[in-house]
Protein backbone atom coordinates (compact mmCIF):
# COMPACT_ATOMS: atom_id res chain seq x y z
CA UNK A 1 0.00 0.00 0.00
CA UNK A 2 1.50 3.33 -1.08
CA UNK A 3 0.83 6.45 0.95
CA UNK A 4 1.68 10.09 0.48
CA UNK A 5 2.86 11.57 -2.80
CA UNK A 6 3.49 9.27 -5.76
CA UNK A 7 7.07 8.57 -6.72
CA UNK A 8 8.57 8.48 -10.19
CA UNK A 9 10.48 5.41 -11.30
CA UNK A 10 12.02 6.00 -14.75
CA UNK A 11 12.50 2.99 -16.97
CA UNK A 12 15.44 3.98 -19.15
CA UNK A 13 15.32 2.78 -22.71
CA UNK A 14 17.39 3.99 -25.58
CA UNK A 15 15.03 5.20 -28.30
CA UNK A 16 15.54 8.20 -30.57
CA UNK A 17 13.09 11.01 -31.06
CA UNK A 18 11.71 10.96 -34.55
CA UNK A 19 12.92 14.02 -36.46
CA UNK A 20 11.34 14.67 -39.81
CA UNK A 21 11.32 17.33 -42.47
CA UNK A 22 8.25 17.74 -44.60
CA UNK A 23 6.18 14.70 -45.44
CA UNK A 24 8.01 12.08 -43.44
CA UNK A 25 11.65 12.09 -44.60
CA UNK A 26 13.62 11.10 -41.55
CA UNK A 27 16.67 13.14 -40.62
CA UNK A 28 19.34 10.66 -39.45
CA UNK A 29 21.96 10.81 -36.78
CA UNK A 30 20.32 11.93 -33.54
CA UNK A 31 19.66 9.53 -30.68
CA UNK A 32 18.39 10.71 -27.30
CA UNK A 33 17.59 8.87 -24.08
CA UNK A 34 14.13 9.15 -22.69
CA UNK A 35 12.22 7.65 -19.77
CA UNK A 36 8.92 5.86 -19.48
CA UNK A 37 7.42 7.47 -16.41
CA UNK A 38 5.85 5.24 -13.79
CA UNK A 39 3.55 6.72 -11.13
CA UNK A 40 2.56 5.04 -7.91
CA UNK A 41 -0.72 6.62 -6.90
CA UNK A 42 -1.45 8.22 -3.54
CA UNK A 43 -5.24 8.03 -3.40
CA UNK A 44 -6.71 5.52 -0.97
CA UNK A 45 -10.35 6.07 -1.89
CA UNK A 46 -10.90 2.59 -3.29
CA UNK A 47 -9.11 -0.73 -3.42
CA UNK A 48 -6.04 -0.93 -5.61
CA UNK A 49 -5.27 -3.55 -8.22
CA UNK A 50 -1.97 -5.10 -7.23
CA UNK A 51 0.53 -6.00 -9.94
CA UNK A 52 -1.54 -4.14 -12.53
CA UNK A 53 -0.30 -1.33 -14.77
CA UNK A 54 -2.21 0.97 -17.10
CA UNK A 55 -0.14 2.72 -19.75
CA UNK A 56 -0.92 5.67 -21.99
CA UNK A 57 1.38 6.10 -25.02
CA UNK A 58 1.92 9.79 -25.72
CA UNK A 59 3.77 11.90 -28.24
CA UNK A 60 5.03 15.41 -27.59
CA UNK A 61 6.75 17.64 -30.08
CA UNK A 62 6.75 20.67 -32.33
CA UNK A 63 5.89 21.49 -35.93
CA UNK A 64 7.50 24.62 -37.39
CA UNK A 65 6.71 26.35 -40.70
CA UNK A 66 9.01 28.85 -42.36
CA UNK A 67 6.99 31.92 -43.37
CA UNK A 68 9.07 32.70 -46.44
CA UNK A 69 11.53 35.35 -47.56
CA UNK A 70 9.03 38.17 -47.07
CA UNK A 71 8.58 37.37 -43.39
CA UNK A 72 9.89 39.69 -40.70
CA UNK A 73 13.37 38.96 -39.35
CA UNK A 74 11.94 38.48 -35.86
CA UNK A 75 8.86 36.60 -37.03
CA UNK A 76 10.32 34.10 -39.49
CA UNK A 77 8.51 30.94 -38.34
CA UNK A 78 5.13 29.85 -37.09
CA UNK A 79 5.18 26.82 -34.81
CA UNK A 80 2.97 24.62 -32.66
CA UNK A 81 3.97 22.64 -29.56
CA UNK A 82 1.70 19.84 -28.36
CA UNK A 83 1.16 16.70 -26.33
CA UNK A 84 -1.08 14.13 -28.03
CA UNK A 85 -2.04 10.51 -27.80
CA UNK A 86 0.29 8.29 -29.83
CA UNK A 87 -2.72 7.20 -31.90
CA UNK A 88 -4.31 10.68 -31.74
CA UNK A 89 -6.84 9.70 -29.07
CA UNK A 90 -8.11 12.15 -26.45
CA UNK A 91 -5.71 12.44 -23.49
CA UNK A 92 -8.31 14.41 -21.55
CA UNK A 93 -9.36 11.13 -19.92
CA UNK A 94 -6.28 11.40 -17.66
CA UNK A 95 -4.81 14.89 -18.21
CA UNK A 96 -6.64 17.80 -16.62
CA UNK A 97 -4.46 20.63 -17.92
CA UNK A 98 -1.10 21.35 -19.51
CA UNK A 99 1.19 24.28 -18.78
CA UNK A 100 3.70 25.34 -21.44
CA UNK A 101 6.66 27.44 -20.32
CA UNK A 102 8.05 29.48 -23.21
CA UNK A 103 11.13 31.65 -23.48
CA UNK A 104 10.96 34.74 -21.22
CA UNK A 105 11.05 37.01 -24.28
CA UNK A 106 7.44 36.03 -25.12
CA UNK A 107 4.51 37.95 -23.72
CA UNK A 108 2.93 35.85 -20.99
CA UNK A 109 5.51 33.04 -21.31
CA UNK A 110 3.53 30.70 -19.02
CA UNK A 111 0.60 29.38 -21.07
CA UNK A 112 -2.12 27.22 -19.50
CA UNK A 113 -4.29 24.91 -21.64
CA UNK A 114 -7.26 23.67 -19.63
CA UNK A 115 -8.59 20.99 -21.97
CA UNK A 116 -7.56 18.72 -24.82
CA UNK A 117 -6.09 19.06 -27.34
CA UNK A 118 -3.11 20.22 -25.29
CA UNK A 119 -1.23 22.54 -27.63
CA UNK A 120 -0.39 26.14 -28.41
CA UNK A 121 0.85 28.02 -31.44
CA UNK A 122 3.23 30.97 -31.64
CA UNK A 123 5.60 32.68 -34.04
CA UNK A 124 9.18 33.87 -33.70
CA UNK A 125 12.71 33.45 -34.94
CA UNK A 126 14.72 31.51 -32.32
CA UNK A 127 14.99 27.97 -30.99
CA UNK A 128 14.72 27.24 -27.26
CA UNK A 129 13.69 24.55 -24.79
CA UNK A 130 9.99 24.37 -23.92
CA UNK A 131 8.97 23.00 -20.53
CA UNK A 132 5.64 21.15 -20.42
CA UNK A 133 3.91 20.29 -17.15
CA UNK A 134 0.96 17.90 -17.18
CA UNK A 135 -1.63 17.92 -14.39
CA UNK A 136 -3.78 14.81 -13.96
CA UNK A 137 -7.34 14.34 -12.80
CA UNK A 138 -7.71 13.75 -9.06
CA UNK A 139 -8.56 10.06 -9.43
CA UNK A 140 -5.48 9.47 -11.60
CA UNK A 141 -2.52 11.03 -9.84
CA UNK A 142 -1.88 14.04 -7.61
CA UNK A 143 1.67 14.71 -8.83
CA UNK A 144 2.56 16.56 -12.01
CA UNK A 145 4.68 15.24 -14.87
CA UNK A 146 7.35 17.50 -16.38
CA UNK A 147 8.46 17.11 -19.99
CA UNK A 148 11.07 19.10 -21.89
CA UNK A 149 11.25 19.62 -25.62
CA UNK A 150 13.66 21.54 -27.83
CA UNK A 151 11.88 23.71 -30.37
CA UNK A 152 13.49 23.22 -33.77
CA UNK A 153 12.84 25.71 -36.56
CA UNK A 154 15.52 24.84 -39.09
CA UNK A 155 16.26 21.62 -41.01
CA UNK A 156 18.99 19.33 -39.70
CA UNK A 157 21.04 20.24 -42.76
CA UNK A 158 21.65 23.89 -42.01
CA UNK A 159 22.96 24.47 -45.53
CA UNK A 160 19.85 23.02 -47.11
CA UNK A 161 17.07 25.25 -48.46
CA UNK A 162 14.03 26.03 -46.30
CA UNK A 163 10.53 25.43 -47.62
CA UNK A 164 7.23 27.09 -46.79
CA UNK A 165 5.42 23.85 -47.69
CA UNK A 166 7.43 21.29 -45.71
CA UNK A 167 7.65 21.94 -41.96
CA UNK A 168 10.32 20.78 -39.57
CA UNK A 169 8.72 18.17 -37.30
CA UNK A 170 10.30 16.83 -34.12
CA UNK A 171 8.32 14.29 -32.09
CA UNK A 172 9.20 12.12 -29.10
CA UNK A 173 7.30 8.99 -28.13
CA UNK A 174 6.87 8.10 -24.46
CA UNK A 175 4.56 6.11 -22.21
CA UNK A 176 2.96 7.16 -18.93
CA UNK A 177 2.52 4.09 -16.74
CA UNK A 178 0.24 4.07 -13.71
CA UNK A 179 1.02 1.22 -11.30
CA UNK A 180 -1.60 -0.32 -9.02
CA UNK A 181 -4.51 1.90 -10.15
CA UNK A 182 -7.71 2.03 -8.18
CA UNK A 183 -10.54 -0.16 -9.32
CA UNK A 184 -12.58 2.95 -10.10
CA UNK A 185 -9.87 4.37 -12.38
CA UNK A 186 -9.40 1.03 -14.13
CA UNK A 187 -13.13 0.78 -14.75
CA UNK A 188 -13.23 4.34 -16.09
CA UNK A 189 -10.43 3.93 -18.65
CA UNK A 190 -10.52 0.22 -19.50
CA UNK A 191 -12.46 0.81 -22.73
CA UNK A 192 -10.77 4.07 -23.65
CA UNK A 193 -8.81 3.81 -26.94
CA UNK A 194 -5.88 5.84 -25.54
CA UNK A 195 -5.22 3.31 -22.75
CA UNK A 196 -3.32 0.04 -22.81
CA UNK A 197 -4.85 -2.14 -20.10
CA UNK A 198 -4.01 -5.73 -19.12
CA UNK A 199 -6.37 -8.64 -18.75
CA UNK A 200 -7.45 -9.07 -15.17
CA UNK A 201 -7.61 -12.41 -13.34
CA UNK A 202 -10.88 -14.26 -13.81
CA UNK A 203 -13.34 -13.80 -11.00
CA UNK A 204 -12.28 -10.23 -10.25
CA UNK A 205 -15.36 -8.05 -10.42
CA UNK A 206 -14.96 -4.35 -11.17
CA UNK A 207 -17.44 -1.48 -11.15
CA UNK A 208 -19.16 -1.10 -14.53
CA UNK A 209 -17.58 1.40 -16.94
CA UNK A 210 -18.88 4.94 -16.76
CA UNK A 211 -21.47 6.19 -19.26
CA UNK A 212 -20.26 6.92 -22.77
CA UNK A 213 -20.32 10.64 -23.50
CA UNK A 214 -22.00 12.20 -26.48
CA UNK A 215 -20.02 11.31 -29.60
CA UNK A 216 -19.22 14.96 -30.37
CA UNK A 217 -18.03 15.51 -26.81
CA UNK A 218 -16.01 12.29 -26.91
CA UNK A 219 -14.10 13.36 -30.00
CA UNK A 220 -13.61 16.93 -28.89
CA UNK A 221 -10.09 16.41 -27.58
CA UNK A 222 -8.64 13.93 -30.05
CA UNK A 223 -6.31 14.98 -32.86
CA UNK A 224 -7.51 12.67 -35.64
CA UNK A 225 -8.99 15.58 -37.63
CA UNK A 226 -6.34 18.07 -36.54
CA UNK A 227 -5.20 20.56 -39.22
CA UNK A 228 -1.61 19.37 -38.69
CA UNK A 229 -2.52 15.69 -38.66
CA UNK A 230 -0.86 15.04 -42.02
CA UNK A 231 2.50 15.87 -40.44
CA UNK A 232 2.07 13.67 -37.35
CA UNK A 233 4.26 10.58 -37.27
CA UNK A 234 2.85 7.07 -36.91
CA UNK A 235 4.20 5.40 -33.77
CA UNK A 236 2.07 2.25 -33.91
CA UNK A 237 3.71 -1.15 -33.38
CA UNK A 238 2.58 -2.28 -36.80
CA UNK A 239 4.29 0.70 -38.40
CA UNK A 240 7.50 -0.01 -36.49
CA UNK A 241 7.41 -3.70 -37.51
CA UNK A 242 7.05 -2.73 -41.16
CA UNK A 243 10.03 -0.39 -40.87
CA UNK A 244 12.10 -3.12 -39.20
CA UNK A 245 11.14 -5.61 -41.93
CA UNK A 246 12.10 -3.10 -44.63
CA UNK A 247 15.41 -2.39 -42.89
CA UNK A 248 16.14 -6.12 -42.58
CA UNK A 249 15.41 -6.66 -46.26
CA UNK A 250 17.73 -3.78 -47.16
CA UNK A 251 20.54 -5.15 -44.98
CA UNK A 252 20.14 -8.65 -46.39
CA UNK A 253 20.33 -7.28 -49.92
CA UNK A 254 23.42 -5.24 -49.08
CA UNK A 255 25.12 -8.26 -47.45
CA UNK A 256 24.39 -10.35 -50.54
CA UNK A 257 25.93 -7.68 -52.74
CA UNK A 258 29.08 -7.53 -50.59
CA UNK A 259 29.41 -11.32 -50.66
CA UNK A 260 29.27 -11.33 -54.45
CA UNK A 261 31.93 -8.61 -54.57
CA UNK A 262 34.17 -10.57 -52.18
CA UNK A 263 33.70 -13.69 -54.25
CA UNK A 264 34.85 -11.82 -57.34
CA UNK A 265 37.88 -10.43 -55.47
CA UNK A 266 38.83 -13.92 -54.21
CA UNK A 267 38.77 -15.19 -57.78
CA UNK A 268 41.13 -12.52 -59.14
CA UNK A 269 44.48 -14.13 -58.11
CA UNK A 270 43.47 -17.45 -59.68
CA UNK A 271 42.61 -15.72 -62.92
CA UNK A 272 45.96 -13.91 -62.89
CA UNK A 273 47.90 -17.17 -62.39
CA UNK A 274 45.98 -18.82 -65.20
CA UNK A 275 46.78 -15.91 -67.46
CA UNK A 276 50.54 -16.11 -66.60
CA UNK A 277 50.58 -19.85 -67.33
CA UNK A 278 49.36 -19.19 -70.84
Amino acid sequence: MYRGLPTIHPKRTKKPPKIFEGNGRKVPGRIDWYASIEFRGAHQLTRRLKDVEISFPIVYGTIAFWLGKKASEYNSHKWTVYVRGATNEDLGVIVKRAVFQLHPSFNNPTRVVESAPFELSESGWGEFEIAIRLFFHSDVCDKQLDLYHQLKLFPEDENGPQSIKKPVVVEIYDEIVFSEPTEALFARVQNHPAAIVPRLPSGLNLPPPGPVNNINEKKRGDTKDHPLNQWFMNFSEADELLKLAAARQYVQGHVGKLRRQLSMIDGLPQLSKAALGQ
